[in-house]
């Protein structure tokens, strides 16, 4: 018997691509996906997108869906202690593994491993290591769609919010920006693809600006802000 694993979704195109993956290779079932929610905005933390679209994917994906629910700044001990209990009432199902369309960054796999292997699951990563740029062509040639909600300013200014990813979109990004978007320059939904049943429907609505304070690692670091443009998308 395949062992079972909870699906850690984002709603974007890693997410999609990485559980097409997980599904051709069969050697685990993939039971039910989990998605951290900014509790007062009922919205996917850095996506942006409304728990409505998240809850269709889920739908039309044919999976349970489990929201965990952070305060809008948690701490790291609000967090730990909201994940822990999350993740106990995972392991009381049966599940053993834990899937993630993490690519590159090295500490946050170290630390998603470690955190789970604590428990006794195993983490699992079916886009590791494996080059960007194959991986957006793979993802497009396979029929998936997928629309940006969000871009960081550093990277890309804000006539990216809300454009299909399609080759024009690759073509147009700047030499330093990652094709998937690894180093957080931009966030994305996937609404069509070989993992659906149907389609999510949407309209655009408008893009807004949101600013985030830097964090100061040291005393000396000047003060400064993160500016991120969202394209909010409304569920049809």
């Amino acid at each position: 018997m395949k062992p079972k694993a909870v699906f850690n979704w984002s709603s974007g195109k890693d997410s999609a691509l990485a559980f097409y993956k997980i599904q051709q290779e069969n050697q685990t079932e993939v039971t039910t996906l989990l998605t951290s929610i900014n509790k007062e905005f009922q919205r996917i933390s850095m996506h942006g997108v409304h728990v409505s679209l998240l809850e269709k994917q889920a739908e039309n994906i044919g999976l349970p869906l489990i929201k965990m629910e952070l305060p809008k700044e948690p701490s790291m001990e609000e967090y730990r202690e909201i994940m822990g209990k999350t993740m106990s009432d995972i392991q009381a199902m049966g599940i053993t593994q834990s899937v993630f369309g993490d690519i590159f960054l090295e500490d946050l796999r170290k630390y998603r491993e470690d955190q789970l292997n604590s428990i006794g699951m195993e983490a699992i990563f079916p886009l590791w290591k494996q080059d960007t740029t194959d991986l957006i062509h793979e993802f497009l040639n396979l029929g998936f769609k997928t629309i940006v909600t969000c871009v960081n300013e550093t990277y890309l200014d804000k006539s990216f919010a809300g454009r299909i990813i399609d080759q024009d979109f690759i073509n147009d990004l700047p030499e330093n920006v990652d094709p998937c978007g690894e180093n957080g320059e931009f966030h994305t939904f996937t609404f069509d693809g070989p993992i659906f049943k149907h389609p999510v429907q949407f309209e655009i609505g408008e893009t807004v600006k949101k600013t985030y304070p830097k964090p100061q690692v040291n005393p000396e670091d000047e003060d400064g802000e993160y500016v991120f443009w969202f394209c909010d998308l409304i569920l049809k």
